[in-house]
């Protein structure tokens, strides 16, 4: 049986249906996201998208969807499925679905009448290509399919309308056709694997509407070109391919071998444990050239540092992939260093220059000691982690300064510097500034662990005077007296909230605190912020609590760090948690761990989203896969692997 199975009852239910999504990726870029009945139902869905760089830096949908139709003795029955205005789906194909599984790749099976037709799809490792294998299971008569490619040829944060610009022309090319709507953009090249026959049909298909941008206060009805139809005959057995990509292919006879050499190579997502693995190698970004990065989130998010090295110790170093880890830190060492050096930052890897990403750099290389040994790790990154407590130590970051007290500061009250970023009217929703909880919690362990660990060439009796000074200022500036910690701490005001960032300073390897100290802490975490898919970003008892975190812009902007739950969380939550109670903690962190696993088959299948409501029903919200989600729990799924747990 497989672990992702939907059946008939969920699938026709389109209220069940369409909040449940699919994404596949390549490593250029380029996906393929629609809802697991393929109607689309963001402007950010698509068959193809893919990055056009000669155009921006955004991704684009050159092919929307591609509808098909069952024809037999002259009567046609169409697959798929649109939202139109006043509530109307059209044409309605969901209700010949009889199952949705995923078990390697997404397989859709159709019954018409006596025609039993399935459906996978793929999306190539190496090209900008989606390829979608049809196989007739069963047929009683003479069966033809008919396909219409819906296509788009716009940014994703666009929609398009019926213009006189449109380019309605195609070419023909082997099996196939190729289009380009607009200059700049590639050519679109759609192919079988055997000769079809192509009728030119030119229409546009008014009024197509995604209910998700209309949630989230944007426009969100479109206008899509369809160039015709292809026909081509299937007999019982028998598998067609369609491939579309920005390529010409050639050998499309070999398509069906292709297709299912791509298909072995996946690894089935028959656990939540391959599940989560498959989807944080999905975020890998491979450009060009030997320069490897990973994505913060699909389907809007880039490369941004914090996430990048917040994520890497639990998506690679836990999954045994100590070759991708060690990659992507290749990558990145020069942006680190161009930054340090030159105050210069890197086109790819966004936000370089935010105060606590270098410390975060530095918690990722001890994560690394923890797996590869200290010889390895010191001969890797001891130079880098050296030069970074130097940088720190001399005050030249911009806005990370230390005072005599030992506690780094930073200003954050016109420009968020930490991951509660979000912003209104141009201010911080949090406008979190002075002494910073995390900050200096990772300040402090960053430098025990180069002292202790590392053993770098710093001037030492800074260094020492520095943690010494640490020791006693940490605790009397952030304990209070309701036996938490302050969230920041800037001159006379104090932040009263309880919020999340406290168990980062309970979670480092070295921390100021004592375990009374984290223990009390960790209890009122628990008490007001904990749920079942992580740690809310505010406690309801706190003032300005917001809960549900959807609508216009403005409305998620003002939900988004005040008490929204972050799955990432979890992580330093339970590492905390395990690091106080040891074996009496595991069955603790495997609830935690089941209720998170019943996300797989939710929002989007077999990922993790980036944030969800505070309140029940907990509703997945944001980016529906994200990096720091899925780590974090990679990261505990690892640590109770030591407690004998699977």
């Amino acid at each position: 049986m497989s672990y992702l199975k939907f059946d008939k009852t969920l699938l026709i239910n389109l209220e069940e249906s369409l909040t449940r999504e699919v994404l596949r990726t390549n490593r250029k870029g380029a996906y393929h996201c629609t809802t697991i009945v393929d109607c689309n139902t963001r402007k950010y869905h698509g068959l193809l998208v893919m990055p056009v760089p000669r155009l921006d830096d955004d991704h684009h949908v050159l092919l929307s969807s591609l509808d098909e139709t069952v024809v037999q003795h002259g009567a046609g029955f169409n697959l798929g499925l649109h939202k139109y205005g006043g509530g109307t789906f059209s044409p309605n194909g969901h209700k010949y679905i009889r199952e949705y599984t995923m078990e390697t790749v997404p397989r859709t099976v159709y019954r018409v009448g006596g025609v039993v037709l399935s459906k996978e799809k793929i999306f190539s490792h190496t090209d900008n290509q989606i390829l979608i294998k049809y196989t007739l299971l069963d047929a009683h008569s003479e069966t033809t399919l008919r396909f219409r490619p819906f296509l788009a040829f716009r940014s994703v944060k666009e929609l398009t309308h019926v213009n006189g610009s449109a380019d309605q022309s195609y070419r023909e090319i082997p099996n196939g056709i190729k289009v380009c709507m607009y200059p700049g953009y590639p050519e679109l090249h759609m192919q079988f694997n055997q000769p079809p026959k192509f009728v030119y049909e030119p229409c546009w298909y008014h009024g197509i509407e995604y209910p998700k941008e209309q949630e989230r206060g944007y426009p969100y009805q479109e206008d899509l070109f369809v160039p015709g139809y292809f026909e081509l005959p299937i007999r019982k057995g028998e598998s067609v391919v369609f491939c579309a990509g920005d390529i010409l292919r050639e050998h499309l006879s070999g398509l069906p071998g292709f297709f299912d050499s791509e298909v072995a190579e996946r690894t089935p997502r028959s656990s939540f444990y391959n599940c989560l693995k498959n989807s944080i190698r999905q975020l890998l970004y491979n450009p060009g050239g030997e320069d490897l990065y990973m994505l913060a989130g699909y389907p809007w998010f880039k490369v941004r540092a914090r996430d990048l090295f917040i994520a890497m110790p639990g998506a690679w170093l836990c999954t045994d992939e100590k070759d991708v880890f060690e990659r992507l830190m290749q990558t990145a060492i020069p942006a680190v260093q161009a930054f340090m050096r030159y105050g210069r930052n890197d086109p790819v890897i966004r936000e370089i220059d935010e105060p606590d990403v270098l410390l975060w750099m530095v918690w990722c290389i001890q994560q690394y000691r923890l797996k590869a040994g200290p010889e390895e790790t010191g001969e890797r990154y001891g130079a880098l982690v050296g030069e970074i407590i130097e940088y720190l130590v001399a005050q030249q970051h911009p806005n990370l300064k230390w005072t005599d007290n030992g506690l780094v500061y930073s200003d954050g009250r016109r420009k968020p510097v930490t991951w509660m970023n979000s912003m209104v009217n141009g201010l911080p929703v949090i406008p979190r500034s002075g002494y910073i909880v995390e900050f200096n919690a990772l300040w402090y362990n960053a430098l025990k662990f180069y002292r202790e660990e590392m053993k770098g060439d710093a001037p030492a009796e800074i260094v020492d005077r520095i943690v010494r000074a640490l020791e006693t200022s940490f605790p009397t500036t952030f304990v209070n007296r309701y036996n938490y910690l302050f969230d920041y701490v800037d001159g006379p005001n104090r932040d009263w909230s309880v919020r999340p960032n406290m168990v980062i300073a309970l979670a480092c390897i070295h921390s100021p605190l004592t375990r009374v100290q984290k223990r009390a802490a960790l209890d009122i975490v628990t008490r007001e912020l904990l749920t079942p898919k992580g740690l809310r970003s505010l406690s309801p008892k706190s003032e300005g609590y917001r809960p549900n975190c959807f609508g216009p812009q403005h409305e998620r902007d003002l939900a988004y760090h005040q008490g929204a739950v972050w799955p990432w969380l979890t992580g330093p939550y339970l590492t905390a948690y395990l690091s106080l109670f040891g074996q009496s903690g595991v069955s603790f962190t495997e609830r935690i761990m089941i209720s998170l696993e019943e996300e797989m088959s939710l929002h989007c299948i077999g990922a993790l989203s980036e944030i969800y409501d505070g309140n029940p029903p907990f509703a997945g919200r944001g980016a529906f896969s994200f990096a720091t989600s899925i780590a974090a729990v990679l990261d505990v799924i690892d640590q109770l692997k030591s407690y004998n747990v699977e």
